[in-house]
């Protein structure tokens, strides 16, 4: 993914980067996000999850064990 291996979120310095060697122009990071969001695109933040989460598991603890603690 464009040299970015570590994760997959789109930075306004990675974006800059991007512009940068594919079209040889330079924006400032302030500059850019007035840019893009003239284009529509919007700040977004990743949801945090464990990919080993298992719903029915959660649920269950929501449902026992909260219950318990949670009248303390």
């Amino acid at each position: 993914m464009h040299g970015w291996t570590e994760d997959q979120r789109w930075t306004l310095a990675r974006v800059s980067v991007l512009i940068a060697r594919r079209f040889h122009v330079r924006f400032s990071q302030p500059q850019l996000s007035r840019i893009l969001g003239q284009m529509g695109f919007s700040v977004q933040v990743p949801v945090h999850r464990a990919a080993e989460r298992d719903e029915e598991k959660v649920r269950q603890w929501r449902e026992e064990t909260w219950e318990r603690v949670g009248r303390r």
